[in-house]
């Protein structure tokens, strides 16, 4: 992705406001808000570095685990008439309803 940094394993966006000219950011893919800005993309590539590492340390200073963005895990929508294709595909294959998305996640992406 082009407007996205990595670091530590949390994506960042990276915007820019013509208005105020910063660029400004936040980490993605987690409930936290945890957000950063600069006046370059340097300083905002920093800045989102800066951010991870505060988000860790506070984390470890309060206890609790930080969010992981992508935890394996997530809800989908088929309705129910695809969900039902969905399980009898699954059964008539021997596989659970799991096994058909991800091999069908494996083969889109």
């Amino acid at each position: 992705m082009k407007d996205m940094m990595e670091y530590k394993g949390y994506l960042g966006s990276a915007h820019y406001t013509d208005e105020d000219a910063v660029f400004h950011g936040k980490i993605e893919f987690v409930k936290s808000l945890v957000t950063y800005e600069g006046s370059s993309i340097k300083i905002l590539q920093k800045s989102f570095k800066e951010a991870v590492d505060d988000y860790l340390d506070m984390c470890a200073k309060e206890g609790k685990e930080p969010e992981e963005s992508f935890k394996g895990s997530f809800n989908v929508r088929t309705g129910s008439e695809l969900h039902r294709r969905a399980v009898l595909a699954a059964k008539e294959r021997g596989i659970n309803l799991n096994q058909i998305v991800i091999e069908a996640l494996e083969k889109q992406l």
